[in-house]
């Protein structure tokens, strides 16, 4: 079996691509879709991956540009010297036997930087190469001289390639702290093999893009697991970044520019930084996947179950489409069907991008669940070929840089049970064809910055006290605070002069520079302080402290270009500030899956069945 029949066709579709007024957009890319056909302005395309956590914004594998749809997605774009799947993928409900075929090996893994750094295979299979990875490492061991060899084959870059650095997490009683591992896929198409499925002959040799970007953090006490997906096309700003090869210096960007861009600003080490500027979140490492080899994983674990309550044909009357044909029901699918599986968006429910991501999230808490059930990984040849291909596949910090450290790392990470995983997508909105994160999306953030399972499930745990910023306040009389009248609701009008008299309020604190805004009409649920940048957090912790604003309620946002103080309909009289009760529940709209619910199945649309 060959990958030709892999790759979507070639006819953009979605929405284009067009750059918010006054936002600055990606330059210089003029990359492709999964289709190769390039998408709007200079920007690339996802291509399908998959988050494993969320439903992370993509462009299709059949080409489409992310546009207004939302999902990850892995196009099925190969990584560099990658084979192709072996041709033992069982077809429609077949339940392969044994382990299944193991595809062949990845080639040599190349070097570093835009021209040489891990290729994508298949980005929509990202979560389970890294968990298989770690998983498995640890068992594949033949001596001394094959630790060597595939310790050799790991590729590695520095972590934190930006300027301002988070504070790391205070260690609990047990003297435990969490664990935050970045996972990004790469979108480099440089070699033949990729052009030919989903590639553009334009993009050859262009800088990648990070595509796909979780962020998985493990509890410190190491019972759950958390996992936030960004959307590929969110507006950031990307912070100054530093290449550690060459020393050249990726300046600042002036606007917003989608995240998948700092990837080209020196290495996977920016896209760090500009998740830890957004966030607040301290990263611990990060493993960047590039996928070939990953295809034999799942064959290896005997195929995966995925569930469709329906017949299903991916594939439109003008060609368009993965080509997915499934009967209603559990099938167990590897190799090129998998594939097919995870670059799926017409066929499954309103056929966007978001129903994509659900069922690659399906996918991979399966995959997961095979891995932890299978016991066809016993047989050493298969861990010595997964080992193999596993290492030859990432790329990481040199905090994770041979098998032991791996290793290590997957004995943390098997602590977790499936029911203890929770996948998320950050909240967002769009801004013309693009997203930015929401309120929810901080609140997404605070509850992994304080160690809070999305789950739910130890919410009756004593909290830890709200922890200071690492950042100093200036002099009260230095802070320069604009105050915003956020009272109005659904049902209520804006309740009269509060901007102004809790200006007064700080002006009797001492914080001379605090000022009424009056020409916007603003409306929040409770009173928030917010700060553009992480300069900021300190100061605009001092304002929240002056008035007996927990700390939880100051929130980083691009939204406000200095310390702005909102006060919210919680606050629509009187001069005493009263927190309403915590909320430590996971937004809604963070679509939370559960890592052992095997009942999910996806809706196939009716123009879709046969």
């Amino acid at each position: 079996m060959t990958q030709s029949g892999v790759r979507e066709d070639g006819t953009r579709q979605g929405v284009r691509h067009e750059p918010v007024p006054g936002e600055e957009t990606s330059t210089g890319t003029g990359a492709p879709d999964g289709e190769g056909t390039p998408t709007a302005g200079a920007e690339r395309s996802v291509g399908e991956g998959t988050s494993a956590a969320g439903n992370a914004q993509a462009s299709d594998g059949d080409g489409t540009p992310a546009g207004n749809e939302k999902s990850s997605g892995g196009d099925g774009t190969p990584a560099e010297n990658a084979k192709s799947p072996g041709d033992d993928t069982p077809a429609g409900n077949a339940k392969p036997s044994g382990g299944g075929g193991v595809a062949g090996g990845a080639g040599d893994g190349g070097g570093r930087r835009c021209g040489s750094r891990p290729r994508r295979r298949r980005r929509a299979l990202k979560w389970s190469a890294v968990v298989l990875a770690v998983l498995i490492l640890g068992t594949a061991g033949t001596g001394y001289l094959y630790y060597r060899h595939l310790n050799g084959n790991i590729k590695k870059d520095a972590l934190n390639l930006g300027d301002n650095k988070v504070a790391a997490p205070t260690p609990n009683a047990a003297g435990q702290t969490p664990l935050n591992i970045l996972l990004i896929g790469s979108d480099a198409r440089d070699t033949e093999e990729n052009q030919k499925l989903g590639g553009a002959r334009e993009t050859f040799g262009g800088p990648p893009l990070a595509d796909v970007q979780m962020l998985l953090h493990l509890s410190a006490d190491r019972t759950n697991m958390s996992v936030i997906s960004m959307p590929r096309d969110t507006l950031v700003k990307i912070p100054k970044c530093t290449d550690p090869d060459d020393g050249k210096v990726y300046p600042a960007t002036q606007g917003r520019t989608m995240t998948n861009q700092s990837l080209g600003h020196g290495g996977p080490g920016c896209t760090v930084a500009t998740w830890q500027e957004l966030t607040g979140i301290h990263i611990d490492h990060f493993v960047m996947v590039d996928f070939a080899g990953v295809v034999s994983m799942a064959d290896a674990v005997g195929g995966v179950p995925v569930c469709v309550d329906a017949n299903i044909h991916s594939r439109t009357s003008d060609g368009k489409g993965s080509g997915l044909k499934l009967e209603k029901g559990t099938s167990y699918i590897q190799g090129e069907q998998a594939l097919q599986w995870l670059r799926t968006r017409y066929g499954f429910e309103d056929g966007s991008d978001l129903a994509r991501a659900k069922a690659q999230h399906m996918y991979m808490n399966a995959m997961v669940r095979q891995l932890r059930d299978n016991a066809t990984l016993s047989s050493p040849n298969q861990l010595r070929r997964l080992a193999e291909e596993a290492t030859r596949a990432l790329t990481v910090d040199p905090g994770l840089d041979t098998v032991k450290k791996l290793y290590d790392l997957s004995d943390e990470l098997r602590k977790v049970e499936p029911e203890r995983i929770t996948m998320t997508t950050m909240p967002n909105r769009y801004v013309g064809a693009r997203v930015e994160p929401t309120e929810d999306a901080e609140q997404l953030f605070r509850l992994v910055r304080e160690d809070i399972a999305l789950d739910g499930k130890d919410r009756t745990k004593k909290k830890t006290g709200e922890k200071a910023s690492a950042d100093p306040a200036a002099a009260d009389d230095e802070i320069a605070v604009q105050v915003r009248n956020g009272t109005r609701t659904d049902t209520l009008a804006p309740a009269g002069g509060r901007a102004s008299t809790v200006a007064g309020l700080l002006k009797e604190e001492g914080f001379t520079q605090a000022v009424a805004d009056t020409d916007g009409s603003w409306s929040e649920d409770r009173t928030l302080v917010r700060y553009p940048s992480a300069d900021l957090e300190g100061d605009a912790q001092r304002v929240a402290e002056a008035l007996r604003i927990p700390l939880s309620s100051v929130q980083r946002s691009t939204d406000v270009s200095g310390v702005t103080l909102v006060v919210g309909a919680d606050w629509r009289t009187g001069t005493d500030y009263k927190a309403p009760q915590r909320n430590d529940e996971t937004p809604k709209s963070a679509e939370a899956l559960n890592g052992a619910d095997d009942k999910a199945c996806m809706h196939v649309n009716p123009g879709f069945t046969w």
